[in-house]
């Protein structure tokens, strides 16, 4: 896809994805034998639900479908969000993986950290790196400019904070 094609898609559809509220992620045209996909990436601070998805979906459609920024001959539609294993890229993603782990690569050969992200701000983030072997958590402030890569990680072991209170409150019950 040329740098102008992309160009005008993202200035065609930005405004109708900010206005259902969320934010244009990323949009790629990919050749698929003899179909194209325009597939669009969206995400907001709330996270983008399956109705939002729909609405938006819809109305980038119908925008599409009254223009000619997809040109000549067929095409799919697929609007969706990032993804758990979402690279961040802008300030923004840091913000919303607030409480997440992530994988840093840092840059000129500072190495990688995996950490959760507990607070953000202009600069950079404060982190809790975990312990290994027992050890307690650590805690590190990480500048933007320090960060080549940054990709959010997946845990399935791990416990919410309401977790606890939510077996507090079902040991309460039980002794009622």
């Amino acid at each position: 896809m040329s740098t102008t094609q992309s160009e005008r898609l993202r200035e065609l559809l930005e405004p109708l994805v900010s206005s259902q509220g969320l934010d244009l992620e990323e949009i790629a045209v990919e050749s698929v034998g003899r179909k194209r996909v325009l597939r669009v990436v969206v995400d907001s601070d709330d996270g983008a639900d399956l109705d939002a998805i729909a609405d938006v979906s819809r109305a980038l459609s119908a925008k599409l479908d009254e223009t000619d920024a997809m040109g000549a001959g067929e095409y799919t539609l697929e609007v969706g969000t990032p993804g758990a294993e979402r690279e961040l890229t802008e300030h923004r993603h840091y913000v919303r993986a607030v409480e997440r782990l992530v994988r840093f690569q840092l840059t000129e050969g500072g190495g990688e950290v995996v950490a959760r992200i507990l607070t953000v701000d202009d600069e950079g983030m404060d982190l809790e790196v975990p312990g290994v072997k027992g050890r307690k958590a650590t805690a590190r402030r990480l500048a933007f400019g320090d960060i080549d890569k940054a990709r959010v990680q997946v845990e399935f072991n791990r416990k919410d904070k309401n977790d606890k209170s939510d077996e507090q409150d079902m040991t309460e019950e039980e002794e009622a």
